[in-house]
């Protein structure tokens, strides 16, 4: 499970591109509770969500060429310019950086060999996201690919993941998790893009969860909003209730009532 513990090569912030940040803060702070908190004047528009206090996730307006709303997934770096060019040896691209954040920290964009867009964050004055896993913050992050087993190897090669394979209906789903950690550190996982989603152009993307106390009623307050309901809450068994929503914008993301750990 996730933790504040940012290892190398586990998640430790998410940040939203979006073309309004403030109908965004409207609509995640109906969701989730969530506060906006400006970053500042010279931050060009980008900002904290809070909830009760503690930074969940942040959010700016979209700066690259092209750009749709989207979330994106940082992983942790001990050198991000290291990374970048691990990225590159390993068939990826930079999109953008390295380049320093101020004090913060030193960040890169970067893209997988099947398309799924992430970044690294090496911390600086800004270790990563103060809470995880509880109602409101981010829980799990999941690839959802076209080519999982180059995925699988890119991401190996990158961030030295250790994997445990778990066989699922139709195909098989990658738990990933920080290289020594143990299994009880997983923070995601990799599965195929739908085949059906492949033939209609549906590219590889990453996809943050949020924990949540009812899945449904969050899948109702996306709704009602004028988000939209992808997938409708269903359960999983003995992992829990999700649904896979998007923000007004388009933006995807899901959201998970976890089943209770066992004793």
């Amino acid at each position: 499970m996730l933790t504040t513990r940012y290892v190398p090569g586990a998640p430790n912030w998410v940040d939203l591109g979006t073309p309004d940040t403030q109908a965004a803060a409207e609509f995640y702070g109906e969701l989730f509770g969530w506060v906006f908190r400006s970053a500042g004047p010279e931050a060009g528009g980008y900002g904290m969500f809070t909830l009760d206090g503690a930074t969940v996730a942040a959010v700016g307006p979209l700066t690259e060429e092209g750009a749709t709303s989207a979330w994106t997934l940082y992983f942790t770096t001990a050198d991000a310019d290291a990374t970048a060019k691990a990225v590159e040896q390993a068939g990826g691209q930079v999109r953008s950086g390295p380049y320093d954040v101020f004090t913060a920290g030193r960040t890169a964009g970067l893209t997988d060999p099947t398309g799924a867009e992430f970044a690294v964050w090496q911390p600086g004055g800004t270790k990563g996201l103060d809470a995880v896993t509880d109602p409101g913050t981010l829980c799990w992050t999941e690839l959802h690919s076209t080519d999982p087993a180059r995925a699988k190897d890119f991401y190996a090669s990158v961030f030295d993941w250790d994997t445990q394979e778990s066989p699922m209906e139709g195909f098989t789903y990658t738990v990933v998790s920080p290289a020594g950690a143990g299994a009880e550190a997983a923070h995601g996982g990799i599965m195929p893009v739908a085949e059906n989603l492949v033939a209609a152009g549906t590219p590889s993307s990453w996809r943050p969860y949020f924990e949540v106390a009812d899945a449904d009623a969050a899948a109702a307050t996306t709704a009602a909003r004028g988000g939209s309901v992808i997938m409708p809450p269903e359960e999983i068994p003995g992992v829990g209730r999700s649904a896979v929503l998007a923000d007004p914008f388009g933006a995807l993301f899901a959201v998970i009532t976890s089943a209770p750990a066992a004793a």
